[in-house]
């Protein structure tokens, strides 16, 4: 094995998504190839509506109907995630790759705490007990910058502003410490200032628990 290979932890090779709308099909993903190695951060750069969220999408296998991907390879660790099973995909989801949305206040459901919201994927994806998940959960709030986690614990979505909103979703993205981040535009509702302090947020986190990420932005 080449230390190219060995080192290697995501590939798509022309990759195909498209809309099929009656008897057309209107092309969102036109033979898309990318490659990102372990620990490595790749940025992935283009306008509004240039098919950067419907590649995320792709590599998740979640693009919305009456979307489709058509043709195309997505390597994830040696297996072909286009190809695997859906239950095997539901393991990837989550446990091995995440996903941090742009808008958090329509990713996080209104009517949970966001404790809750955090504990849930570790309740998934792990065996730990429900009192070892509620401590998991604090110490994850407490790593993306809650002074008082235990507080932020049982506060709802609307209790929170933008900034502390995206870093609930930073911690459900990084509950089971994943081997890929995507990060769809992360920063886009926020100030600057806020931009800023999520931005060297991930930066630490990845680096600190040695992860690669896809990051999206124009």
């Amino acid at each position: 094995m080449t230390n190219f290979e060995s080192n290697s932890l995501l590939t798509m090779s022309e990759v195909n998504v498209g809309f099929f709308t009656g008897s057309s099909i209107i092309n969102a993903v036109d033979n898309v190839s990318l490659h990102i190695n372990k620990g490595e951060v790749f940025g992935l750069v283009g306008e509004s509506g240039s098919g950067k969220t419907m590649t995320a999408l792709s590599i998740m296998r979640l693009v919305p109907p009456p979307g489709r991907i058509i043709s195309g390879e997505v390597l994830f660790e040696g297996n072909d995630l286009l190809a695997i099973p859906e239950k095997q995909m539901e393991f990837v989801r989550g446990k091995k790759i995440s996903m941090i949305f742009q808008e958090p206040m329509t990713s996080l459901n209104p009517v949970f705490r966001v404790g809750d919201q955090v504990a849930e994927i570790l309740s998934i994806h792990t065996e730990l007990t429900k009192k070892e998940v509620e401590e998991k959960t604090i110490d994850l709030l407490k790593n993306v910058g809650f002074d008082e986690p235990r507080q932020k614990y049982n506060q709802y979505p609307h209790q929170l502003s933008g900034g502390q909103r995206q870093r609930i979703l930073i911690a459900i993205s990084m509950a089971c410490n994943p081997s890929l981040i995507i990060a769809d535009e992360p920063t886009t509702a926020l100030d600057v200032a806020t931009e800023g302090q999520i931005l060297c947020l991930l930066q630490d986190l990845v680096q600190k628990n040695r992860m690669s990420m896809l990051f999206i932005t124009h």
